[in-house]
């Protein structure tokens, strides 16, 4: 077999030799040209898309059934009043001069430099200034209750009584009389004069209705009073529903007191004085109420009031 020269099968392949390749080269140099200016649309359509400007949303309008001529007819009737017009020669007030009034003039609220006193004020006017209050009005607004009433079961009430020994010779003062059950109780149970205070209109007028209900008008007086004011030395037997410090308040009345005079308390002690007593009293629905008694002279106790010192 013979043997095939080099040279030969090099131009039989070589695509501008053979008529083959010619064919195929020229198949591929259109589709690639092809294919660059299907890019090159692609791109200007894309560039050209984005560009444009967007269109606006349809405006909605609503028909309110108004012809517009109407309306113009309308506004042509309505007068707008003309503002005044400024007189020159009206005299207007200097800028640069003082008020007479200290309060708008600030000069006149501050102290004088040469004697750095304050300028005099009228206290009275300025209580009627910022709070509108007659004398009247002040002193009823000091003696408001201390307490919110709350009445003391009627067992604790027997159970009070009972530990002060009470007896018709006894003049048992209650001090917050509520609606007057402990007072009315007292001279009922008992035959003894008492004398019950508040200061609450209210709870006198309840107090005066429960005596008056139990028939001991004869032996039971109700005061409107402050208990913070009373001499308390004619009473043998001081009953109280008040709180922890409104009985300590009340430590330098209750020591006037004779010797051998009782004060009893529902559910509050007396910090500062050593109870004679403590008896815890059932209520109804086994509610539980503590009863403290002290017996006079009062017998005085020292305080812890380190913990204070942390606050």
């Amino acid at each position: 077999m013979g043997q095939v020269c080099p040279s030969v099968v090099f131009r039989a392949c070589d695509s501008y030799q053979n008529p083959l390749g010619k064919k195929v080269t020229a198949f591929m140099t259109r589709q690639t040209v092809s294919a660059l200016l299907s890019v090159w649309i692609a791109m200007i359509l894309f560039v050209g898309a984005s560009c444009s400007p967007q269109p606006e949303p349809p405006v909605q309008t609503v028909d309110t059934g108004v012809d517009p001529a109407d309306l113009a007819e309308v506004t042509d009737d309505v007068e707008v009043p003309e503002e005044p017009a400024l007189d020159p020669t009206e005299e207007l007030m200097p800028l640069d001069e003082p008020s007479e009034d200290p309060v708008l003039d600030p000069d006149e609220m501050l102290a004088d430099p040469a004697t750095d006193d304050l300028p005099s004020i009228d206290l009275d006017s300025m209580d009627d200034l910022f709070f509108g209050l007659d004398e009247e009005s002040e002193l009823e607004a000091a003696r408001r209750p201390d307490v919110i009433f709350v009445p003391t079961p009627q067992e604790v009430v027997d159970r009070m009584l009972e530990l002060a020994e009470v007896t018709k010779d006894d003049l048992v003062y209650d001090l917050g009389c509520g609606d007057g059950r402990i007072v009315a109780t007292a001279a009922k149970r008992y035959g003894a004069r008492a004398i019950g205070f508040d200061i609450d209109p209210e709870r006198v007028k309840d107090s005066k209705a429960t005596v008056a209900e139990m028939g001991v008008e004869d032996l039971v007086e109700i005061r409107e009073a402050d208990i913070f004011t009373l001499d308390l030395s004619d009473a043998t037997v001081i009953t109280l529903y008040l709180l922890p410090d409104l009985n300590v308040r009340l430590i330098p009345q209750l020591e006037k007191l004779k010797p051998g005079s009782r004060i009893v308390s529902h559910a509050f002690d007396m910090r500062g004085v050593k109870p004679d007593l403590v008896e815890t009293v059932e209520g109804e629905l086994g509610s539980q109420h503590t009863v403290y008694l002290w017996t006079t002279p009062l017998q005085k106790e020292e305080v812890d009031d380190s913990w204070e010192d942390d606050y």
